[in-house]
């Protein structure tokens, strides 16, 4: 006895049908959606920076790159790409926290510097004998053990007096480090490298619209302590010239890649 069975149709591929290939047109549509994301990422969400000064050790080194966010602080002509005018101020603009380590604008020559976010309007910064006089209170100061950071046979310490060497015969050096705590219980560490012009200053009222930058390398950094200068010292910042807030690195390089460091919060 035989199963009545219906066969199936065999379809044989169609031979003379060519496989359906990517195109110009398709792979250039793909290109312009991506400089769209990556656009509409660089000009809302993340920029990149890399560090190129010591201004801000021992936090950040030079060789250190980070992502820093830009919708903390609202946008303004300076925090977006190809100088776009969006009018004086910043639109969902937000005051920084003090201790914000923070990229902005050099109020003059509008290069991008990286400083710690020290005074907002209406604060009394000063320095008496390195030290932070916060509206008229000492922030306190309190000495760590050494920061140590390798450098390259071609580079040098600050002064000769902090070189030395690892075990390993890697020349180095260390610096005399402190641990400051404002007033709104934000924690970082700072060097002192001895005595500067800008350890003393007279107290600075910060007026509305500006903030008051240091670097934490202290006695090597341009930053809020003196007036504006084109291609150096700072001075008070306007909000407006503000750009982002450092979140983390993503990569590091020193005589090597410094592999503890990335990913590392700022």
């Amino acid at each position: 006895m035989t199963d009545n069975v219906t066969p199936r149709e065999v379809v044989e591929p169609d031979a003379a049908k060519p496989e359906k290939k990517e195109d110009w047109k398709s792979f250039g549509w793909f290109l312009v959606k991506l400089v769209i994301v990556v656009l509409v990422f660089r000009t809302f969400v993340f920029t990149s920076f890399n560090i190129p000064s010591e201004s801000m050790m021992p936090r950040l080194l030079v060789g250190d790159y980070l992502f820093a966010a830009k919708w903390p602080y609202g946008y303004s002509r300076y925090s977006l790409p190809f100088d776009i005018d969006v009018g004086d101020g910043r639109i969902f603009e937000s005051l920084p926290e003090r201790g914000d380590v923070a990229i902005f604008k050099h109020p003059i020559d509008h290069t991008d510097y990286i400083k710690r976010v020290i005074g907002l309007p209406g604060d009394t910064v000063q320095m008496v004998d390195g030290q932070l006089v916060l509206n008229g209170t000492p922030v306190p100061k309190e000495r760590i053990e050494d920061f140590i950071v390798e450098i390259r046979a071609d580079e040098r310490c600050y002064s000769g007096r902090f070189s030395m060497q690892t075990e390993d015969g890697t020349p180095a050096c260390r610096y005399p480090q402190y641990q400051e705590t404002l007033p709104n219980g934000v924690t970082y560490n700072v060097l002192d490298l001895g005595v500067v012009g800008v350890d003393n200053t007279a107290p600075v009222v910060v007026p509305e619209g500006h903030v008051f930058m240091m670097g934490d390398n202290r006695d090597n950094s341009q930053d809020s302590r003196r007036a504006s200068v084109s291609g150096g010292w700072v001075g008070l910042v306007p909000t407006e010239n503000l750009v982002a807030r450092a979140s983390f690195m993503y990569w590091s390089w020193g005589n090597g890649v410094r592999w503890s460091r990335i990913f590392k919060g700022i």
